[in-house]
């Protein structure tokens, strides 16, 4: 039965992301923010769709901590639900994102319209520079930048060694970084295709103040309070992979 939702649920994502890109030419001459909004119907009608197929909601703790202004979101990456569901959590955002995503047919190309900061992580400091430099620009025109430290999805229970490119752009653009935990690997596994029924707990920190901190802290509090968090969401953190 898990597997005849979870086919179900892919017709329909797919048949909801033809829909909505092919339309993208008409939307790219418009602003970023506009064409923002346009592209997250889709995250939504996704959102909307795994509940009503394979039965799969979420619950979100700590709205309260969300800053006022954009920010950095230092997240964990367990699947590809977070990248979809966060749409609806956190305000007008674009992501940090391998440059071969861009490449996937319809769902890559309406990623490429969402002003994306796109880098080849081979790269080393290069990749750096370009989160930072286009992390600002993206900040600067009101947009948040969320990014996975890990920098690939981690099984539950599994813990990802954290980059510290996020929080360089957090501490050189002097906004907060804030944390999120999550339990989404539970029910949208890695490299699954079977969903798994229930709800998924979003669980936001405290914003972690940047001024006159290295990334390395920055990087080190969001770990430690992302991991910590982990262990009551039904993860629990082993040593480094």
């Amino acid at each position: 039965m898990y597997a005849l939702r979870s086919l179900i649920f892919y017709a329909g994502m797919w048949l909801v992301t033809v829909a909505v890109v092919l339309p993208v030419p008409l939307v790219l001459p418009l602003a970023p923010r506009v064409r923002y909004r346009y592209l997250a119907l889709w995250g939504r009608c996704v959102l909307w769709w795994l509940r009503v197929t394979c039965g799969i909601s979420y619950c979100v703790e700590g709205r309260e901590h969300i800053p006022a202004t954009p920010s950095v979101v230092l997240a964990k990456h367990q699947s590809t639900w977070e990248t979809i569901a966060f749409q609806s959590i956190f305000p007008t955002q674009t992501w940090v994102l391998k440059k071969e995503l861009l490449r996937v047919p319809f769902f890559g190309w309406g990623l490429a319209a969402a002003w994306p900061i796109a880098i080849d992580r081979k790269a080393g400091r290069e990749a750096l520079r370009q989160v930072v430099e286009q992390g600002m620009e993206r900040l600067r025109g009101g947009f948040w930048v969320i990014v996975f430290p890990e920098g690939t999805r981690m099984a539950p229970g599994t813990r990802g060694r954290y980059a510290t490119g996020g929080a360089a752009l957090a501490r050189q653009a002097g906004v907060a970084a804030l944390p999120v935990a999550h339990n989404a690997g539970e029910h949208w596994r890695r490299n699954s295709f079977i969903k798994i029924p229930g709800e998924i707990q979003v669980r936001i920190g405290p914003a972690i103040e940047t001024t006159d901190k290295s990334a390395a802290v920055i990087t080190r509090e969001a770990e430690t309070w992302i991991e910590e968090a982990m262990t009551t969401l039904g993860g629990t953190p082993q040593d480094h992979k």
